[in-house]
């Protein structure tokens, strides 16, 4: 080979080589034009906050983006083909309400390797670029410590659980560490899932007062539960029985205001602001300035009796 020739291979391959650099190049946070959003249910008012937060975050860096949030209605198919959908109208930044953490992880790479960062909301997910959520064990926690208060650390208490995510799988590990401080406490009941409504919050409760006549405790996984559980307590006529929960839901800030209402807290959620931080988290990543992996948990506060004059809901944003 000639000194020419040699020259010329050596300039074609460093034009190769910057070409497939250039197309390789990850989207920034000004390149959004397009943002997918699957959630659970967007008949549950605190998806519908959270969708609104994250559309008011990222129309303040892209106004022009367009926001496609729809509902997988805990289908794990369905929210297959949400992330297909969301790939083949350019989304660069998906926010991920996994339906099951695990299996959404073929969904999450190909949309990877399509050039979209993701980002589990709520929930994690394996295989996410960031995760944005309630710091669901502190939740879980302070929610149990005053139903342990409120029970003078004695009695029977069933821990009505839900979905096996890693949110709900948190908060009942919160639940026990609190409750395992007092000695006094006996957890009847912990494996009996609500699902997440309170149709079938409602039911579980009903199975409680059959089993348990001495049960004076109930600490539900989310707040629909908790309704639901407070409706069966008040047909069956019992007495007696206290209910914490975790969400700050609306529907919770009016069982707290009433006075014959068994639910007593409400370890609060803000999904406006988690929303807000997973877009802010999705655009950092886009641009450098976070580190891929990382979590971000959002500190809950007890909504009570006493204090929920004071506490500004979700949907007051």
């Amino acid at each position: 080979m000639t000194f020419k020739s040699t020259l010329l291979v050596s300039a074609l391959a460093l034009v190769a080589t910057m070409g497939a650099t250039t197309g390789a190049t990850s989207a920034t946070a000004a390149d959004i034009s397009s943002v997918g959003i699957s959630v659970g249910s967007l008949g549950n008012p605190y998806f519908v906050t959270l969708v609104k937060g994250a559309t008011t975050a990222i129309h303040k860096t892209a106004p022009d983006a367009r926001v496609n949030a729809l509902s997988a209605d805990w289908d794990l198919n369905k929210q297959f083909s949400q992330m297909d959908s969301f790939m083949s109208s350019g989304a660069k930044l998906i926010l991920l309400n996994a339906v099951d953490p695990q299996a959404t992880l073929p969904a999450i790479r190909r949309a990877q390797k399509g050039g979209a960062t993701v980002v589990a909301v709520d929930v994690g997910a394996t295989g996410v670029d960031a995760t944005v959520q309630t710091d669901n064990t502190a939740a879980g926690r302070l929610s149990c410590e005053y139903l342990a208060q409120k029970l003078n650390g004695k009695g029977e208490v069933a821990i009505q659980n839900g979905q096996q995510v890693t949110s709900i799988i948190e908060r009942v590990k919160g639940c026990k560490e609190a409750l395992a401080k007092f000695p006094g406490i006996k957890i009847v009941s912990d494996d009996q899932s609500g699902e997440g409504a309170r149709d079938i919050g409602f039911q579980v409760m009903q199975g409680y007062l059959v089993r348990f006549p001495n049960l004076s405790g109930v600490f539900t996984i989310n707040d629909p539960q908790a309704v639901g559980s407070d409706l069966a307590i008040r047909q069956a006529h019992r007495k007696g029985i206290v209910i914490t929960s975790v969400d700050g839901a609306p529907d919770i800030v009016a069982a707290l205001k009433d006075p014959n209402s068994s639910v007593v807290a409400s370890a609060s959620q803000d999904p406006y602001q988690m929303g807000i931080d997973a877009v802010t988290a999705g655009q950092d990543i886009m641009d450098g300035k976070l580190k891929k992996g990382s979590v971000k948990l959002i500190a809950p506060a007890l909504i009570t009796r006493d204090n929920v004059g004071q506490y500004k809901g979700w949907t007051d944003h």
